[in-house]
């Protein structure tokens, strides 16, 4: 259910803004995306674990939060953010 070390350097080179950046608002919800995905394909064949259900809620919440945050100071990084996840808003 988690992302392996290699996906998740994957995804931190892909959202980087510049070198050796892991904590970007970008890369954060990157991250995020990558679980909530992950947590969505399991519960496709286990959809009475409502323990990891609780667990994606809060994912999604946290993921609500840094999204509100970048709109917030760049509406512009935003847009680009959500069109390369592929995040519906």
């Amino acid at each position: 259910m988690s992302i392996t070390v290699e996906r998740k350097n994957q995804v931190v080179k892909e959202f980087a803004t510049k070198v050796g950046d892991t904590g970007s608002p970008e890369v954060q919800v990157a991250i995020l995306t990558e679980r909530i995905t992950n947590l969505t394909e399991h519960f496709k064949t286990h959809n009475k674990d409502n323990h990891s259900r609780r667990g994606l809620l809060k994912l999604v919440s946290l993921r609500r939060q840094l999204l509100d945050y970048v709109k917030r100071k760049d509406e512009q990084r935003y847009k680009t953010l959500i069109e390369r996840l592929g995040i519906r808003r």
